[in-house]
């Protein structure tokens, strides 16, 4: 690791004052469980290191008159066990708790999550985000069992945010601050498919700090399911979050968003779409699982995600409804 220096803001004016507007400059560090990791590997290399975790205004769970405000460094746990977050958006609660590790449920924070670098194994071996050498990808013909079955390239690693798709599946905003002001965004414009490696995988920029995500109103029909290989510390190998609005008996609008298959949260516009008007069933939740996966690309070695990935936005559907399987 190299040497850098450390700055601990007391305030939100502080902190975006310690930023610079170029990355390689500073980096923010919130619990710290992916940062470490980086600046270990030399991947980040920042001179200069700033600590949020002593801002008071980053943290909390508060029900507000525009719906709910969770500040960006609140822990995954925090939000797992959050009584409201379960009642009113299952969908959050169960991403969250789907982390297996304690260690990292109770270090690792909302914000992080969502800033976290991708997980493939050739960007954290030093070939780059695209992954790519003397012009041509290394995963297309390498070892891709991980990486994405949508978006076509030239970017093939997934999206490793366990909150991602259900904060889109819930048309959660985001509110990013630096020294010139703030910008609220939605969820799924915070996520970006990089086309070359000038291009981080999200909208964050280098002189802003995420500092709360916004969920406008509540959705008690919603619901995350993820599949991993072990129950013992593991990333997703596919995952869904729903979202469903009943008009009555039968459905009147539904979100359904993927994960782990994509550079981005992979929303399943067209399957939402199919299940308007009709009964969530066991048969219409398979369906649903079908028509989310059409138009899949998968690699070499990762069909299996297809399978995986309808099965998740079944069982997220039936859990949403509650309809036993």
């Amino acid at each position: 690791m190299q040497a850098f220096e450390y700055s601990n803001p007391a305030s939100l004016k502080e902190a975006t004052a310690l930023l610079a507007a170029s990355w390689g400059e500073a980096d923010v560090l919130a619990g710290g469980t992916d940062l470490i990791s980086l600046m270990k590997d030399s991947l980040h290399t920042p001179k200069r290191v700033v600590n949020i975790k002593s801002i008071h205004e980053l943290g909390g769970i508060v029900r507000t008159a525009a719906g709910l405000r969770i500040g960006a460094t609140v822990t995954m746990d925090e939000l797992a066990r959050n009584a409201e977050v379960r009642a009113g958006y299952p969908a959050l609660a169960d991403a969250a708790a789907g982390i297996p590790s304690p260690q990292i449920r109770h270090m690792g924070t909302v914000g992080g999550d969502l800033c976290q670098r991708p997980r493939c194994w050739y960007y954290r071996q030093g070939f780059g985000l695209l992954a790519m050498k003397e012009g041509k990808s290394l995963v297309t013909g390498g070892e891709n069992q991980y990486h994405a079955i949508f978006g076509g390239g030239p970017a093939y690693f997934v999206s490793a945010s366990s909150l991602g798709p259900a904060l889109i599946a819930l048309e959660a905003k985001v509110r990013l601050l630096s020294a010139k002001g703030a910008r609220v965004i939605p969820a799924i414009e915070f996520f970006v498919t990089p086309q070359d490696e000038s291009t981080r995988e999200i909208a964050l920029r280098p002189d802003e700090i995420l500092t709360e995500i916004l969920v406008l109103a509540a959705a008690t029909h919603s619901a995350t399911y993820e599949v991993r290989q072990k129950e013992a510390l593991d990333w997703p190998l596919a995952a869904a979050s729903v979202a469903i609005k009943m008009k009555g008996p039968v459905v009147g609008s539904a979100r359904i968003v993927l994960g782990h298959v994509a550079p981005t949260p992979w929303e399943a516009t067209a399957a939402g779409e199919w299940l308007a008007g009709k009964n969530i069933t066991v048969e219409t939740a398979e369906a649903a699982g079908k028509a989310a996966v059409e138009g899949a690309q998968p690699l070499s070695h990762n069909t299996y995600k297809v399978t995986l990935a309808k099965t998740a936005v079944k069982r997220a559907l039936l859990a949403a409804a509650k309809v036993r399987a």
